[in-house]
C-alpha cells in the first residue's frame, strides 16, 4: 500500500522565493485612460440623461390662454396638463372605467367646506353630497385638466343649513346658492357655456331631488330650476312613474349612512347572529296622520301600521328616537321601510347593511343601482293598500324562502354597494355612481367633438 501514500513536495522554497521576487518589483504603470475611465464614463452618462430630459420636456407656454365672451382669462391648457401629469402619478387604477375623466371644480369655500363647520353636515342622511365630493377628489377618474374631462362635478352643499326650530335640513336657500355657483363657474371657465351644463353633474340628495323642496306638492309646483334642466343629477329621489322632480337626466343614489357607525354595530353584533325580533320599525308614526298643513303624512301608511300591529307581539314598533336603534335592526328578521314625506328612506340602507330583510312599503319607489343589486332577491315589496295583510305576507315568506333571501342579503358585495366611503372602493356607492356616468359618455362634449372630426 506504500505506493499510494502522498509524499510532500520539495518545491516550497522555490514558491517562497518567487513570491518575494514578485513583491519587490514596482507595479506596472497604468495608462491615463485606464486610470480615469470611471470618471469619463460617469460624465458621459450624465450628459446623455440631461440632454434626453430637455429634449422630451418642453417649457410650459404660459403666454397661451383661452378667453370667453365674459372677458375673463382662463388658465392655459398646458398648465392644466402639467398639473395633471404631476398630481395624478399616484392615482389608483381606474379599473373598468377605462378612460373616464371627471373634473372637480374648486369653488369658493362658501359653497361647500364652510358648511362643514357643523359636523352634522358630513354625517346626516343627505350627506351624500359631501361624501361623493370627497371620494372624487382622490379618485382615479379625477383629472386636473378640464379640457380632457368627460364630466364636470359641481360641489355645492345645499343640505347643511339646519333649522334652529326642529333641527331638520332647511333647503330654501338651495336654488339661489346653486345659481350663484353656476354664475361663478360660467364666468371663470368656458365649459358650462359651451354645453349649457349638459356634461355637468350635481348632487340632489334630499326629499324630492332636483326640485329642491321637502314637500311634494310644493316641489311639483316649483319644479326643477330652469338653469339645471340640461345637467345630470345624482339624487336619492326616484319613482317608476312620470314625476316632475325626475324630469331630468339623473342617477338614483342611496341615502348616506356613516360607514363607521355600521362597522361599530357589526363589530358587536355579527350579521349572521341571533335575531330575536321578528318585525321591527322605529320612527315617526302619527296616531292622526293629518298634518297641521292639512296633508296626510306617509299617505296614512305608518298610521295604519301602528293601529293594526301595535298590539301584535310579533311586531316591535317604537315611535320615539333611540340612539342605539342599529342594535335593534341587526337583531331583527324583517325591517319595515314605509314611505314618509318622500317615498325613499334611510332605513332601506341600514336594513340591508345590517342584514335585516327590508320590507318596502312605498308604491312605485325606484331603488338605487339595480344592475348591481338584485333587489327582488334581497327585499320584499308590499303595496300600500296591502298593509292590512302584512302579517300574513311575512308569515308566508318566513315559511317558504326566508333563508334564501337572507343568504343573498348577507353577501358583502350587497352591503358595499350602498356605502359611501372616504376613498372610492371597487363596488361601493361612489364606484357605482362612476359606473353610471360611464354609461352616459354620449353626453361628453369632448368625445362628441372627437367623433365629429
Amino acid at each position: 500500500m506504500a505506493e499510494f501514500i502522498h509524499r510532500p513536495t520539495n518545491n516550497r522554497g522555490f514558491y517562497v522565493r518567487m513570491r518575494l521576487l514578485h513583491r519587490s518589483r514596482p507595479p506596472p504603470e497604468k495608462s491615463l485612460f485606464f486610470r480615469y475611465y470611471k470618471w469619463v464614463l460617469w460624465i458621459s452618462l450624465s450628459l446623455y440623461f440631461f440632454s434626453s430630459y430637455f429634449i422630451s420636456h418642453k417649457p410650459i407656454p404660459l403666454s397661451k390662454s383661452y378667453v370667453t365672451n365674459s372677458k375673463s382669462v382662463h388658465p392655459s391648457r398646458a398648465l392644466f396638463e402639467s398639473i395633471n401629469g404631476t398630481l395624478q402619478e399616484s392615482k389608483p387604477d381606474r379599473g373598468s372605467f377605462k378612460d373616464l375623466k371627471v373634473f372637480v371644480y374648486e369653488l369658493p369655500s362658501k359653497y361647500n367646506v364652510d358648511w362643514l363647520a357643523n359636523e352634522r353636515c358630513s354625517n346626516h342622511l343627505f350627506a351624500a353630497e359631501v361624501a361623493i365630493h370627497r371620494a372624487l377628489l382622490n379618485s382615479g377618474v379625477r383629472t386636473f385638466d378640464p379640457y380632457e374631462a368627460d364630466f364636470f362635478f359641481v360641489p355645492v352643499y345645499v343640505s347643511c343649513n339646519f333649522s334652529t326650530v326642529n333641527g331638520f335640513p332647511a333647503i330654501g336657500h338651495a336654488r339661489s346658492l346653486l345659481y350663484s355657483a353656476i354664475q361663478h363657474i360660467s364666468s371663470q371657465y368656458l365649459f358650462w357655456n359651451r354645453s349649457q351644463g349638459f356634461d355637468h353633474v350635481f348632487v340632489a340628495s334630499h326629499d324630492y331631488g332636483a326640485c329642491f323642496h321637502a314637500m311634494e306638492d310644493r316641489a311639483i309646483a316649483v319644479g326643477i330650476p330652469e338653469f339645471m334642466k340640461k345637467s345630470i343629477m345624482l339624487q336619492t329621489f326616484g319613482v317608476e312613474y312620470k314625476h316632475p322632480c325626475q324630469d331630468v337626466e339623473h342617477v338614483v343614489i342611496p341615502p348616506y349612512i356613516p360607514p363607521a357607525s355600521l362597522r361599530k354595530t357589526l363589530g358587536k353584533f355579527p350579521v349572521t347572529g341571533r335575531r330575536d325580533i321578528w318585525v321591527f320599525f322605529r320612527g315617526k308614526m302619527e296616531v292622526n296622520p293629518k298634518n297641521i298643513s292639512g296633508l296626510y303624512y306617509s299617505r296614512k301608511v305608518r298610521t295604519d301600521i301602528w293601529r293594526r300591529y301595535n298590539g301584535d307581539r310579533r311586531f316591535y314598533l317604537q315611535r320615539h328616537r333611540f340612539p342605539g336603534y342599529q342594535s335593534e335592526i341587526v337583531r331583527s328578521v324583517f325591517c319595515l321601510c314605509p314611505l314618509g314625506w318622500a317615498p325613499w328612506s334611510p332605513r332601506l340602507v341600514e336594513s340591508v347593511a345590517l342584514g335585516c330583510v327590508p320590507v318596502i312599503i312605498a308604491d312605485g319607489l325606484r331603488l338605487p343601482f339595480p344592475s348591481a343589486i338584485r333587489w327582488p332577491e334581497i327585499s320584499l315589496r308590499v303595496a300600500e293598500k296591502d298593509v292590512k295583510k302584512l302579517g300574513r305576507i311575512l308569515e308566508h315568506v318566513a315559511a317558504t324562502n326566508l333563508s334564501s333571501i337572507q343568504r343573498n342579503l348577507w353577501e358583502p358585495a350587497v352591503r358595499r354597494a350602498l356605502m359611501f366611503n372616504e376613498a372610492v372602493e371597487k363596488g361601493d356607492a361612489t364606484w357605482h355612481v362612476m359606473e353610471s356616468l360611464y354609461a352616459k359618455l354620449d353626453r361628453s362634449y369632448r368625445r362628441s367633438k372627437v367623433s365629429s372630426q
